[in-house]
């Protein structure tokens, strides 16, 4: 990828690390498991997160944050839609799941975007309300929602330092049934908004993310990165309606990259998906891969892409992951 865009990047091993003490360390995200892991490659513990520091990261990260933001913005906002509780007891949630119509989710507090997500088809099963008693047990809670008729996946993303907060972007991504991540559309943000307003005025995206910027000051104080509001475009009552925080990701993600990827990258006016998928079958990814470069040539001028297909990863007979861009 060197080669053909000029990446401002070099691969470092993990055990130098440490040669580098002028250089930010800024992984996808923070855990106990790799500050430990970075201490002992030789990293200055002066240059880490502290334990207390990866607490309240944890707390920051808490889906509990999103149900009361989203109940905060339906109170500010006529057009939007959706509904989530935060259960502390489990049968409160066995009480409520026949209460509200049509299927439903349940998340946990803490896990990863599109993880740690039981769907309810119909009635709750055993196996699930077992689930549900040591999701309160292990994390104080379970997040319920019902499911709703989604048209859209978007998000708005912001960077956050220490309580001064800015807009940087939209991202428009698909998901999977499960919830997995799939991919972006590589689209301006003049472009995404002009999507979103088939369905929503613009006026109340701007309005939100006034809002956005002010809630996430308020709640995340003490916090330096990226946070992803996902979103949703929903069709209800015959009408379009908007899920203004379905979840908040406090850490980089993937519409971030695909964000930083179009604005760097991409000629102007191009468009295209950025997407990674999985092939199961031996060789079906590298079989893909040559017949995407047979198809769409990549056509680059002056370090930007204009068209044409190019592979982001590696990818030979034993590859089964694969992060590739299309540009149409």
């Amino acid at each position: 990828v060197k080669k053909i865009l000029p990446l401002r990047a070099s691969l470092i091993p993990f055990s130098d690390i440490a040669l580098y003490p002028e250089l930010d360390i800024v992984p996808w995200g923070w855990n106990p498991m790799l500050r430990k892991k970075l201490m002992s490659a030789g990293v200055n513990e002066q240059l880490l997160p502290s334990p207390e520091d990866l607490v309240r990261l944890r707390n920051y990260s808490n889906r509990r944050h999103a149900v009361e933001i989203l109940s905060e913005l339906q109170a500010e906002e006529g057009g939007c839609c959706g509904e989530s509780h935060f259960f502390t007891d489990a049968d409160e949630l066995d009480a409520w799941l026949p209460s509200t119509p049509g299927d439903k989710v349940l998340k946990m507090p803490l896990s990863g975007s599109g993880k740690g997500l039981v769907w309810i088809l119909g009635g709750i099963t055993d196996k699930q309300r077992d689930w549900c008693r040591r999701v309160v047990r292990e994390q104080g809670g379970v997040v319920a929602e019902p499911v709703l008729d989604k048209i859209e996946d978007f998000a708005m993303e912001f960077y956050l330092d220490k309580g001064a907060v800015s807009f940087t972007g939209y991202s428009m991504f698909t998901a999977a049934s499960s919830g997995a991540y799939m991919g972006n559309e590589l689209l301006s943000d003049a472009r995404i908004e002009k999507k979103l307003s088939a369905y929503v005025p613009l006026e109340l995206l701007h309005r939100l993310r006034g809002s956005l910027i002010k809630k996430l000051s308020d709640r995340f104080p003490l916090y330096t990165g990226y946070a992803g509001v996902d979103m949703m475009v929903c069709e209800m009552y015959g009408g379009y309606c908007l899920q203004p925080c379905v979840e908040i990701n406090m850490r980089m993600n993937m519409g971030m990259v695909a964000r930083i990827f179009h604005d760097r990258y991409l000629h102007t006016g191009a468009e295209g998906r950025f997407a990674v998928d999985y092939c199961k079958k031996p060789g079906s990814a590298l079989s893909f891969h040559e017949k995407m470069q047979r198809e769409s040539p990549l056509k680059v001028e002056n370090g930007k892409i204009l068209s044409g297909y190019l592979s982001l990863t590696p990818v030979a007979k034993t590859t089964n992951y694969i992060a590739y861009v299309h540009i149409l």
